[in-house]
This record gives structure tokens, sequence and C-alpha cells, in this order.
């Protein structure tokens, strides 16, 4: 591996690895405090739909990095691939990162986003139940299977 090709799989592996702390951030700390809001300023301020609505925002901005990891795991996966650096592991990995990631941030966040914009009333719906509970469990694959892909393009970096 050359001089320049291991900085450029360094920035990469940061990269990977900041997006995973963002949606782990995300998913865990900004969810709670956000929908606990009563707890942190002692009044009940913000409505459940509210507290939904800005929860939305944070995962749409999230969306955004996403997309950008998305194109960074197409160009570098990709140049990997083409120089037959791949394993099953990795592939399969990365196909998941892939799907996921675009489901998250061109499927759900949309489609939350459109119901929304329906009304608190949409929101108590069983279809949007079950987006809210889909984007969950997306989320959660996205997760494991980019900690699996750093997990990998680590263990080749440190041979």
């Amino acid at each position: 591996m050359n001089k320049y090709f291991k900085m450029t799989t360094m920035a990469y592996l940061i990269f990977t690895s900041m997006v995973l702390g963002m949606m782990l951030y995300a998913g865990i700390v900004v969810t709670s405090v956000t929908f606990n809001t009563h707890l942190y300023v002692g009044a009940d301020l913000l409505t459940q739909f509210q507290e939904g609505q800005v929860m939305t925002e944070n995962f749409l901005r999230l969306s955004y990095v996403v997309n950008v990891l998305i194109v960074v795991v197409v160009l570098y996966e990709g140049y990997k691939f083409k120089k037959f650096e791949r394993d099953t592991v990795t592939k399969v990995a990365t196909f998941f990162v892939l799907a996921t990631g675009l489901l998250f941030s061109q499927y759900y966040i949309p489609d939350i986003i459109a119901m929304q914009a329906q009304g608190e009333e949409m929101t108590k719906s069983v279809a949007f139940l079950n987006t809210h509970k889909g984007s969950e469990l997306n989320s959660k694959i996205f997760a494991l299977s980019l900690l699996v892909l750093i997990v990998q393009n680590m263990r080749k970096a440190c041979k």
C-alpha cells in the first residue's frame, strides 16, 4: 500500500467512524433528551408531536452526512473492489451500508416529513408508527453494517 493510499484509508476510517458516532449519538442521546424535555425544563413546553418535529430536523441534517458517506463508500470500496482487494464480508457490509443509508436518507426521512406535514393525527396512525419502526430498524442495521465495514478495513489496514 503506497503512502497516499494509506493516508486515504486513514481519512476513510476516521470519516466512517465519525458518521457511526453521529448515528449512535443521535439515536441514543438526542432522542432520549428530545422526547423528555419536561424532565429538563420542569414543564411540558412541547407536545410529543413538536418534539418529534425537532427530532426529525436532527435526523434530516444527519441524512446529509449519510449521503456524503454513501458517495465516499462507493468511491473507496469501488476502488478496492477494482483492485481485487475485497472479501465477501466487506462486500456484504458495503451493500448493507449503501442500501440502508439510502433508505434512511431517501425514503424514511422524506416519508416521515410528509406524514408530519399532514398534522398530529397522522403521526398517531398505524402507517406512521410502522414507518417509524422501520426507520429505527433500518438505522440499527446501518450502524451495525458500518461497524463491520470499519472493522474489516481496519483489520486490513493494520496488516
